[in-house]
């Protein structure tokens, strides 16, 4: 009897600390299984932005392939938009529909000429979460590519822009600008001479007039922005581009010292990781 009784008080006593044992590991299977999904759920709520890049003059979207690259690898969503060049009333209106086409935040991008067209065509775009200029104009508004492109010395692209009538829809005669076969020192003297004759061949050209409208509306007022300063640029003085940035508040300025004026295409990691620094900052 006594015997019996103390088998069951040992059994009773092995079923207790087995239950004891299992709730303390189910608690802390629990507690494990929750904290993860919690760190998972932080992740997956920080959505990456679009990156939305805008090409200049003398160029197409093409320009920005090795950027691209970079940042596809880093699993960014990328979009090139067409430029076309043909002045702040066609161009940015132009850019702004792009933008209203996608969901989700947006780090927009623009180099040389395009960064007049984001400039106007991010105003009042709640989506758009960061402004990022390479080697880029960044006026203000009143103010015309004209007046910045001579606020400093340097620029030397005027004598290697050929200027080419055509006609415009209305009937009347407007001039394009083609960079010519000599225009490699003032617009790309850090890439080879093959990729110039490339991307020379490829251009599209811009509208003259280009230089004389007004911008409108500034959106670096309201959005961050930041900045990449090509130190051998001979198209956009760097001294102009560390001005503009500098008045629009940057919140980062890149230099990179050797490049010239395409730093999209001979320097495009630094490219892709100021973007980068940008939306991270952002989102």
């Amino acid at each position: 009897m006594s015997t019996e009784v103390s088998r069951r008080q040992v059994l009773a006593a092995g079923a207790a600390l087995a239950g004891s044992a299992a709730l303390t590991a189910g608690s802390e299977g629990t507690a494990g299984a929750a904290t993860a999904p919690i760190g998972t759920g932080e992740e997956k709520s920080k959505v990456k932005p679009t990156i939305v890049l805008v090409h200049g003059g003398y160029a197409d979207s093409s320009c920005w392939n090795a950027t691209v690259q970079e940042l596809q690898d880093k699993g960014y969503t990328t979009v090139c938009g067409s430029n076309p060049l043909r002045g702040i009333p066609t161009d940015a209106p132009y850019i702004g529909s792009l933008l209203d086409s996608i969901s989700g935040p947006v780090v927009l991008v623009a180099h040389s000429m395009g960064g007049t067209v984001i400039t106007n065509a991010a105003a009042g775009k709640t989506n758009v979460k960061a402004l990022v200029y390479i080697a880029a104009f960044v006026p203000d508004v009143g103010e015309t590519q004209g007046e910045l492109i001579t606020k400093f010395p340097g620029s030397e692209v005027e004598p290697v822009s050929v200027p080419v009538p055509y006609t415009k829809a209305d009937g009347t005669t407007g001039i394009d600008l083609y960079l010519s076969m000599d225009g490699q020192a003032a617009f790309a003297a850090d890439i080879s001479t093959a990729d110039f004759r490339v991307l020379q061949a490829t251009q599209r050209p811009f509208d003259a007039d280009s230089f004389t409208f007004p911008t409108t509306a500034a959106a670096w007022k309201t959005i961050p922005t930041w900045g990449l300063v090509a130190g051998r640029d001979k198209a956009i003085p760097p001294a102009c581009e560390r001005w503009m940035y500098s008045r629009a508040n940057a919140r980062k300025i890149v230099e990179v010292p050797r490049s010239s004026h395409v730093v999209m295409i001979s320097h495009p990691k630094i490219v892709a990781d100021l973007i980068v620094d940008a939306a991270k900052a952002t989102s």
